[in-house]
């Protein structure tokens, strides 16, 4: 089980990295090369969606994947209708950090019978939006403030009741294109107050904040927007990362 590779790497304090892959934004002549580099870095998961995706690409981004290696991908939706069989799971993602309805349980309503249906994986994630300095799709699309960047006891509290709901994992996300990375120092507070894994995303664009981030507590460091632009850069941040591990 996917999660359950999760679930060992935090026991064993072993840090994992996830490439985050949005359809609309990929160009289809350098599918065979994110690949070749993710496999060649030992990537661990690739995370598949956006917030917006506007033409019939997904599919055909997940049978890319699965036709050139093994790593395990998981949908990562913004709404309802981002859903694909062709995935190996779903991290279900419920916008813990918003007061949004629909984000919260609304969506997920819509979902479930597809969902119940389906060979995925499913993995409910307590997602949270922090202030990454600039408007993000995210912030606009969901219509919720995100938490600030500064406020790390609210973000404390919100990771801490997403944990008692029964969320499997956190997600702290300063969002894609974010100006500003999460801080350490938000990172580190959540993660010693939960007991589930933390996942880390939004801004981060060297080897060297990928490592402070996971050495900070970050179980999971995902990439995106760093590597559609530099995708050699895959390479670097998945060393960094595995440093820890030795």
């Amino acid at each position: 089980m996917i999660y359950q590779s999760f679930l060992d790497a935090k026991n064993n304090q072993k840090k994992k990295l996830a490439v985050l892959i949005d359809p609309d934004q990929v160009n289809i002549g350098n599918m065979d090369r994110l690949i070749h580099l993710a496999s060649e870095a030992a990537v661990d998961y690739f995370f598949i969606g956006g917030s917006l995706i506007v033409n019939n690409m997904l599919d055909h981004c997940l049978i890319s994947i699965k036709d050139r290696c093994n790593i395990p991908m998981l949908l990562f939706p913004g709404n309802s209708f981002q859903l694909s069989y062709k995935a190996d799971g779903i991290l279900f993602l419920s916008l813990i950090s918003g007061r949004n309805p629909e984000l919260l349980i609304g969506n997920h309503v819509i979902a479930a019978p597809f969902l119940k249906l389906s060979p995925l994986e499913i993995i409910s994630t307590g997602y949270m939006l922090i202030d990454g300095g600039t408007p993000t799709t995210v912030s606009y699309m969901s219509n919720t403030n995100p938490i600030p960047s500064n406020k790390a006891d609210i973000a404390v509290c919100t990771a801490i009741a997403g944990e008692m709901l029964g969320m499997k994992q956190i997600y702290m996300d300063a969002g894609s294109g974010a100006k500003n990375p999460i801080s350490t120092t938000m990172i580190e507070s959540v993660s010693g107050a939960i007991n589930i894994p933390l996942i880390i995303g939004g801004g981060i664009r060297t080897p060297e904040k990928a490592y402070e981030n996971a050495k900070a507590g970050a179980d999971v460091i995902v990439i995106g927007n760093a590597f559609e632009k530099d995708p050699e850069l895959v390479v670097d941040i998945s060393a960094a990362i595995k440093e820890l591990n030795q």
